[in-house]
């Protein structure tokens, strides 16, 4: 089965104003956007009403660790019925290529750097695209 290429830009589409709209900080229309768990970021603000999902992700953006970056490239690598895969690169706010270091006292060679991330886009029944993953999350 072939996406329609019009359902694939419209899914790469949502990918790129999701993270346009938290790194602008306009965190309602990145809401609209996601269809994803927050489970992660009521956990990390346990004093924030989890129905506030506006304050959940000015959290996850301000002081969770949530990396919300504007989008620098997108590949579509995969399609299984109404999710869309995408392998994302993020760019940094000089601009320059976002890249995941090691972590917690870890080697380059234990634990490469990434600068390519997978992101799910998902197809509802109501014909509207949302993104299903979170932020890259730098602790």
């Amino acid at each position: 089965c072939v996406p329609a290429a019009d359902d694939t830009e419209q899914a790469k589409q949502a990918l790129v104003e999701f993270f346009d709209a938290l790194n602008q900080s306009a965190y309602d229309k990145a809401d609209q956007l996601y269809g994803g768990d927050y489970q992660v970021m009521m956990n990390n603000n346990p004093s924030i009403d989890p129905a506030n999902h506006h304050t959940l992700w000015e959290h996850a953006c301000a002081f969770n660790g949530f990396q919300c970056l504007p989008v620098r490239t997108t590949s579509l690598v995969e399609m299984d019925g109404d999710e869309y895969v995408f392998i994302v690169e993020f760019s940094n706010l000089d601009g320059s290529l976002f890249i995941l270091g090691p972590c917690c006292g870890a080697t380059e060679a234990g634990m490469p750097p990434v600068s390519q991330f997978e992101y799910r886009v998902q197809k509802t029944e109501g014909g509207k695209f949302v993104v299903l993953d979170l932020p890259v999350y730098v602790p």
